[in-house]
């Protein structure tokens, strides 16, 4: 019972000693002088890389949306055979979701992005040479299952690497949990540069996993327990909110929105693409000083007033109204959209998800809040062309009425993470 007692209060506790994260974050005298041996250039190098991991996602996201008119002309593709042929693709997203936190284990981060790497080039191998409806649909297929991979490794493995960073020393522990002592060595070592003494915080990276591994493994079920029911119902709820707001469905097949209201596909798709990545750069200077909720609230108001803009914009064309605005109501409509979404939902419900769990249900949270979103995106990018054969503009009303219900969830459920400790987290979730 005591040892019990005792694990359990290593949850609530850091995992490391909170004296030795301040004297790496103060940057003692002894880390300062290490820090003039210290070599950047294999990190930088090695995150360059694996940020093409992040282009080889967005160009199988992005695929379908400016090709659907070409493919479907080129192969005979009915309508419902494209929505398959966009959709599969965050189906097989979600297996590679499943499947890359294990396969990272067993053959290490490297070995996992090679592994990505090959189904993406299959993939598109398959996608360009076929001449029939189920050649385009395994290679979308493996192109997804690559995505999905490479959305858990890469960001682990840059967060992983980077130098000066509790969590960023962790690259390594997958080979000091297995007891490649020497390998994880080495591969620290590498990285911060043939003069730079490793010996401080390869031992912190041993402390961390000896009490990682003394915690209590959780598994699916236990997420039910009711101590942990709210932290579940944060991070699926907020996924949940994020993909059926519409944007897989948006993303999927801007082209098509952007034709459908008598705007320019290929101007309206660059300043899209152009919009989401100077948002998404603004968004990680002022996320940890505007706080995740402020954000969040933001995000969700304007992804409601995009999409009622175009939903307006949509049903001035169908009744034949205004005709002359129409395309100005769009553009500004889906534009808006993207922004509010790369300022906060985009990228702040994961942040969240990682800051709610307590530290023995993390994983398999993780797992449940991940499964939660592919499963979102796939049913949302398959139902879009339906919705928009139903009724144009009551699709985006229907994502309006989403987002808007999501505005609600953060009021109520979702707490401030901003500047707590995992304790403090804990505390506001079950008070």
């Amino acid at each position: 019972m005591a040892v019990k007692e005792d694990v359990q209060e290593n949850i609530r506790e850091p995992l490391m000693p909170i004296e030795n994260i301040l004297d790496r974050e103060d940057g003692g005298a002894g880390d300062q002088a290490n820090n003039k041996k210290v070599n950047p250039c294999m990190v930088y190098f090695s995150t360059l890389i694996a940020v093409c991991g992040s282009y080889a996602f967005g160009s199988c996201a992005g695929y379908s949306s400016p090709t659907q008119s070409a493919i479907r002309e080129d192969i005979a593709l009915s309508l419902a055979e494209y929505s398959v042929f966009g959709s599969i693709l965050t189906f097989g997203a979600m297996i590679g979701a499943i499947t890359s936190g294990p396969i990272a284990d067993y053959i290490g981060r490297k070995g996992a992005m090679r592994v990505s790497s090959v189904f993406c080039v299959a993939g598109w191998l398959a996608i360009y040479f076929a001449e029939g409806v189920w050649p385009l649909d395994i290679g979308r297929l493996a192109t997804g299952y690559g995505m999905g991979v490479f959305s858990y490794v890469v960001p682990v493995f840059i967060a992983e690497i980077a130098p000066k960073n509790l969590r960023g020393a962790l690259t390594t522990a997958n080979q000091a949990k297995t007891g490649k002592e020497k390998e994880f060595e080495a591969a620290l070592q590498k990285l911060r540069g043939k003069d730079a003494d490793i010996t401080h915080e390869a031992a912190e990276i041993q402390d961390y996993i000896e009490t990682l591994e003394r915690l209590p493994k959780a598994g699916m079920l236990d997420l039910f327990q009711r101590r942990y029911l709210r932290s579940v119902t944060i991070g699926v709820g907020l996924m949940v909110f994020q993909q059926f707001g519409g944007i897989n469905g948006i993303c999927f097949y801007t082209s098509t929105i952007f034709e459908s209201a008598g705007f320019s596909s290929s101007v309206g798709t660059i300043i899209y693409a152009i919009l989401q990545v100077v948002v998404t750069g603004l968004n990680t200077i002022v996320i940890d000083r505007a706080g995740r909720k402020p954000l969040l609230l933001v995000s969700a108001t304007g992804l409601v007033l995009g999409c009622l803009l175009v939903g307006v914009s949509f049903f001035l064309k169908d009744h034949e109204l205004g005709l002359e605005s129409v395309p100005a109501l769009a553009v500004t409509g889906i534009l808006l959209y993207i922004a509010a979404f790369s300022a906060g939902m985009g990228a702040v419900p994961w942040v969240v998800m990682s800051e709610i769990f307590p530290i023995n249900i993390k994983g398999v949270g993780g797992s449940l809040a991940t499964l939660v979103n592919w499963f979102g995106a796939w049913l949302v990018s398959y139902t879009f062309n339906f919705l928009m054969t139903w009724s144009s503009y009551g699709t985006f009303i229907l994502y309006a009425a989403i987002n808007a219900l999501g505005i609600l969830f953060m009021i109520i459920v979702v707490p401030e993470t901003k500047g707590r400790t995992l304790e403090q987290i804990q505390a506001a979730i079950n008070a």
